[in-house]
């Protein structure tokens, strides 16, 4: 980081209760629980042992925030926060990292990529903001492909938002929602004139990417957004499921828009 960026970074308040000091606790306990006569269990696990661990406890975070239950969420972040003290605290044993360089380069990181910030570039939205992140990587560590370094096992959506994000900080962007969403309509088209499985596939393939377009287009987490539909979907589906029951009625039985149309209505 540059020092006078850095300075005015580092010089500024601390957003908490007790100036971090909690933070420091949570590293005392970690290293005890580590340390001879600590927990035998927290001594035997290695980075790899606690992967799924972290895989679990991000998707718990996920859920907490789409509850929007705040103290769900602090516990949650509490959890995923003992994840990333476990692995600096090993990587301390080991002799090749502490958590002090985690914090260091993450912090350098955002002072880097945040211009607008620690700086004197000027942005107009958050999308631009995330355009100009994409950019600085790529002066930083070299040209490479669009899809470097993305895990594979990257939900497909939220692969799909980073890949176009990346591409955008070089330049390949829809610039305006009109564009954007004439690029989806063509790709509708194109998928009612499909006429095998296999160009099927591809052309709904090339929608959901199209779809993807959009949601960044206007700052929406598509990720998020299907995650949301779905809990509606199945909240909805349940009410029909259960007021066909009373009924006596089987869903099977009854016409396609009489279905949709009680869909409709359990909103």
């Amino acid at each position: 980081m540059s020092d006078r960026a850095g300075d005015a970074a580092l010089s500024g308040p601390v957003g908490s209760r007790d100036g971090g000091l909690r933070v420091l606790d949570l590293l005392r306990v970690m290293h005890r629980l580590r340390s001879p006569g600590g927990c035998p269990w927290d001594a035997e696990q290695t980075h790899r042992s606690l992967a799924r661990h972290l895989l679990e406890e991000a998707h718990e975070t996920l859920e907490a925030i789409d509850s929007g239950d705040a103290d769900r969420l602090r516990e949650e972040l509490g959890d995923l926060l003992l994840q990333v003290v476990f692995h600096a605290e090993m990587a301390m044993q080991e002799g090749t990292f502490d958590v002090d360089d985690v914090a260091e380069g993450i912090t350098a990181k955002l002072i880097r990529r945040h211009p607008h910030g620690f700086g004197d570039v000027e942005v107009g939205s958050a999308a631009e903001v995330l355009v100009n992140w994409e950019r600085i990587k790529t002066e930083e560590k070299g040209d490479h492909p669009v899809d470097a370094e993305i895990p594979a096992t990257l939900p497909a959506l939220a692969r799909a938002a980073k890949v176009q994000r990346r591409a955008a900080g070089s330049g390949l962007e829809w610039r305006s929602k009109k564009a954007v969403l004439v690029a989806r309509r063509q790709e509708v088209e194109e998928l009612e004139r499909a006429a095998d499985p296999d160009n099927a596939e591809e052309e709904v393939g090339d929608l959901l990417f199209a779809t993807v377009a959009v949601a960044r287009q206007l700052g929406v987490d598509p990720e998020g957004a299907l995650r949301r539909t779905i809990r509606g979907f199945s909240a909805r589906f349940e009410r029909v499921k259960d007021q066909a029951a009373r009924e006596g009625i089987r869903l099977e039985e009854l016409p396609e828009e009489e279905l949709l149309a009680r869909l409709r209505d359990a909103r």
